[in-house]
C-alpha cells in the first residue's frame, strides 16, 4: 500500500481597503465606551491587522454551504459545551473541518477526528497602523450617540493545507484525534460505499494492521474540489454593511506535495511600507523543494492587483516548466484538473 503522505499546498494574498474584517471587542487603549478594535499583534514593535484562523474556517464553511450545497453537519449545545454531529459520512464539513463530540462510554466513547484542512491566520504582510473611525447613530430625536470601530487597509497572507490521505477516511484508534467513528458509523460508512483498509503504520496488539474506513473516490475528489473553488467566491468579514470588502485571494499559489510541510509562508514580503511576492523567494522554494513536489506550482493572480508583477511572472513561468502562471479562475481550475486528481488515493 502507498504510503507517501500527499497534501494540497495553498498560499493566498487578500488586498483589503477600509475594512474591519475580525474585531477584537471592546478598545482597551481608550476610555470610549462605544469604541471597538481590531484583531492585530505585535512584531519587532510593528502593528499587523489579522484575521484569526477560525474566522477564515467559518467563512469558508459559510461559501461551501451557500454556493457548493454542502449540508452542513449541526451544531447541539448543552451547557458550556457545543459540538457538531461528527458524522463525516453524511457531512462533508465533519470530513474537512474535524470535530470534537464528548459521548458516554456506553455509546462508543469520545469521537474526536484531526481535520484534514488546516490553514493559518490571516495576516498583514506589511505594517500597518490600524485607523479609528468615529460614527453615529442619528435616527432618532435627541443628541447622537457616537461610537467608534477600527478599519484599515493592507495587503494580507494566508496559507492552508488539505493532507488527502485523511480527507473521507477515517480511523476507529482509541486515542485523541484518531477515534474518529464507532460501531454505528463504521456500518453506515461501508453501507455507503466505503472500503476497509489497512492501517500503513498502526499495528494491534496481535501484530496486525488496524482498519480504516474510506469513503469512494469520486465522493472524496468531490469535496476537495469543493473546498478549493469555493476560495474563488469567499466572502465573509464583520462590519460589511459600511465596510464591505472583497475577501476572494488576489493571488493564489497551489501544488500538490509529499509530506505536510508548508513551503510557502514567506513568498509575501514587506519593502518599507509596501507588500510585495517575491519570485525570488519562489525560486528558492522551487530549488530547495523539488524532490517533495509532486505537480507544477500553480500561481494566480488578479488583473489589477501587484500589475508590476505581471510580465516577470510570466516569464518566470515560461522558464521554469515546473511553474504555471494565470488567472484566479484559471489556476484553480488547471490544478484541479491537472494536479488533484492523482493526489487523491485510489
Amino acid at each position: 500500500m502507498e504510503t507517501i503522505k500527499k497534501t494540497v499546498q495553498g498560499f493566498i494574498l487578500l488586498d483589503i481597503d477600509n475594512a474591519a474584517l475580525n474585531n477584537l471587542g471592546k478598545d482597551a487603549t481608550t476610555t470610549h465606551e462605544n469604541a471597538v478594535a481590531v484583531k492585530k499583534l505585535v512584531k519587532d514593535g510593528k502593528t499587523y491587522p489579522y484575521i484569526s484562523g477560525q474566522a477564515w474556517r467559518y467563512w469558508w464553511r459559510e461559501t461551501l454551504a451557500l454556493d457548493y450545497n454542502w449540508q452542513l453537519s449541526p451544531v447541539v449545545r448543552e451547557k458550556k459545551v457545543a459540538y457538531t454531529s461528527a458524522d463525516p459520512i453524511k457531512y462533508p464539513d465533519d470530513d474537512l473541518f474535524g470535530y470534537m463530540r464528548a459521548q458516554k462510554g456506553t455509546d462508543g466513547g469520545t469521537l474526536t477526528r484531526i481535520s484534514p484542512l488546516k490553514n493559518s491566520a490571516l495576516i498583514a504582510v506589511a505594517p500597518t497602523r490600524p485607523v479609528n473611525e468615529w460614527s453615529v447613530m442619528a435616527r432618532m430625536e435627541g443628541d447622537p450617540v457616537p461610537y467608534e470601530k477600527q478599519v484599515y487597509g493592507c495587503i494580507m497572507k494566508g496559507m492552508f493545507s488539505i493532507d488527502l490521505d485523511e480527507t473521507g477516511t477515517y480511523y476507529t484508534q482509541n486515542r485523541s484525534g484518531f477515534h474518529n467513528i464507532n460501531g454505528d458509523l463504521i456500518k453506515k460508512a461501508l453501507e455507503s460505499g466505503s472500503e476497509k483498509i489497512d492501517d500503513p503504520i498502526v499495528r494491534g496488539k496481535d501484530g496486525q494492521p488496524l482498519p480504516r474506513y474510506r469513503l469512494p473516490y469520486d465522493v472524496r475528489l468531490g469535496r476537495v474540489q469543493d473546498v478549493l473553488n469555493a476560495l474563488f467566491t469567499l466572502a465573509g468579514g464583520a462590519k460589511r454593511t459600511t465596510n464591505f470588502a472583497d475577501v476572494t485571494p488576489k493571488l493564489i499559489v497551489l501544488a500538490l506535495q509529499k509530506g505536510g510541510n508548508h513551503p510557502f509562508s514567506h513568498l509575501a514580503v514587506a519593502e518599507g511600507a509596501a507588500a510585495t511576492f517575491s519570485l525570488d523567494a519562489l525560486q528558492d522554494v522551487l530549488q530547495d523543494y523539488s524532490d517533495n513536489f509532486l505537480s507544477k506550482i500553480y500561481v494566480g493572480r488578479r488583473t489589477g492587483f501587484m500589475d508590476q508583477l505581471q510580465k516577470p511572472l510570466q516569464e518566470f513561468a515560461q522558464g521554469n516548466e515546473n511553474v504555471k502562471a494565470g488567472s484566479i479562475g484559471e489556476t484553480i481550475s488547471a490544478f484541479l484538473k491537472e494536479a488533484l486528481k492523482s493526489g487523491i488515493p485510489e
